[in-house]
């Protein structure tokens, strides 16, 4: 008999398949905080819930992880999991711990279909959408992965980027109940200032998610100029900068901050210079956007021909942009000894062929590779 995952269901649909079984709102409410609050996906466990209501949930229902094709443990204490979502795919999701915060780094999309210049994972191509409860699934593993891997009782996970493989917002229908089950008080309770998501720019859904879910949204700029994000950011060419300033402005009328973050690769020679800077700031100037940026090393990697700018000419560039009154930060490279860093999740995806054989043959043999931790050369700071 086919059985539904529960972890497809942000509240309001938990409540409506618990109706199709008979049962009244409160029981989904009940349901809800055994899944996501405790991390249960026994049935049995949930002994406050009607016998008979679990003798249905066993023949109709199901709580049901991605399978953990493996796990890297980087010097710094980042996490990165790769996910095997069948035929052939997977995607990636980082944990980020700091002293104040642990952040979730999670995928919406097996690959991508923006195919920007600077990131590894839209090289690999795009394979299909994440459903909901693959979205949600990533969040369901780790936290409680992690409160028994820290040996914490509390929360783990405080912020959740939705900067992952994938561009979130070319998977709305799937990306919006998974935000709500993060901000669900019977969930995980996450606050919207803490959870972002990251867009190259589908001006259409940004007005949409300002409507339906708004949450903290960071936007993929790159360049100042119209010609150098055309080539940067192919998105760029069917929602040009002037449109997407223009969504920005409109997102902030909902917006649970008061600015956008604006995320800028440091490109060598291509997007770095001090007139790169000063463009960046007249263009933000004349539109009204507030914002900070958060200026990030470019990782490489062979295909993009591209280099890392030298940290000098970042400070340089971040000194012109902070001088003008703009919040602006230069992000920290994270776990980029296990290529979990900005632009690096690709994986083993990077070779479907061979991705597939190796999850075939996992499969067949019903084992789990779980590789940590890594004793990798530890992660660059220039």
């Amino acid at each position: 008999m086919t059985t539904t995952n529960l972890l497809e269901f942000d509240l309001e649909g938990l409540a409506a398949f618990c109706e199709r079984l008979g049962e009244k709102r409160f029981r989904a409410t009940q349901l809800f905080r055994w899944i996501h609050q405790r991390g249960a996906s026994d049935f049995g466990q949930m002994t406050d819930l009607a016998k008979s209501l679990r003798e249905k949930l066993a023949t109709t229902a199901r709580i049901e992880a991605l399978p953990v094709a493996t796990q890297q443990e980087s010097t710094d204490g980042t996490i990165k999991w790769l996910f095997d979502v069948g035929d052939g795919n997977a995607v990636e999701a980082v944990f980020i711990p700091e002293d104040d915060r642990g952040t979730l780094c999670v995928s919406s999309q097996a690959g991508c279909a923006v195919g920007c210049r600077f990131c590894s994972t839209g090289h690999q191509g795009f394979s299909r959408n994440l459903t909901t409860g693959e979205i949600t699934a990533q969040l369901w593993f780790a936290e409680h992965f992690l409160r028994k891997h820290l040996q914490r009782n509390e929360r783990v996970i405080s912020n959740v980027v939705m900067m992952g493989m994938g561009e979130p917002l070319q998977n709305y229908s799937a990306l919006v109940p998974a935000l709500r089950t993060m901000l669900d008080d019977n969930a995980y309770g996450l606050s919207r200032r803490r959870v972002t998501v990251s867009t190259s720019g589908v001006v259409p859904m940004i007005d949409r998610l300002g409507a339906d879910c708004p949450v903290a949204l960071a936007v993929s700029l790159h360049a100042p100029n119209d010609p150098l994000r055309d080539d940067l950011v192919p998105l760029n060419r069917k929602y040009p900068i002037a449109e997407l300033l223009e969504a920005c402005k409109r997102y902030l009328a909902h917006a649970p901050r008061d600015f956008i973050t604006f995320e800028y690769c440091m490109l060598d020679g291509v997007n770095d210079q001090p007139e790169h800077a000063k463009q960046l700031l007249d263009l933000v100037r004349a539109s009204g956007v507030s914002c900070k940026f958060n200026l990030i090393p470019f990782n490489p990697f062979p295909a993009s021909g591209l280099l890392r700018s030298p940290q000098p000419r970042v400070l340089a560039f971040a000194k012109v942009l902070s001088e003008a009154g703009i919040v602006t930060t230069v992000r920290k490279t994270r776990g980029d000894d296990i290529d979990a860093a900005c632009g690096q999740l690709a994986g083993d995806v990077k070779d479907r062929t061979r991705a597939a054989e190796r999850m075939a043959e996992r499969r067949a043999s019903g084992r789990t590779i779980v590789l940590h931790p890594v004793t990798a050369t530890a992660p660059q700071e220039h």
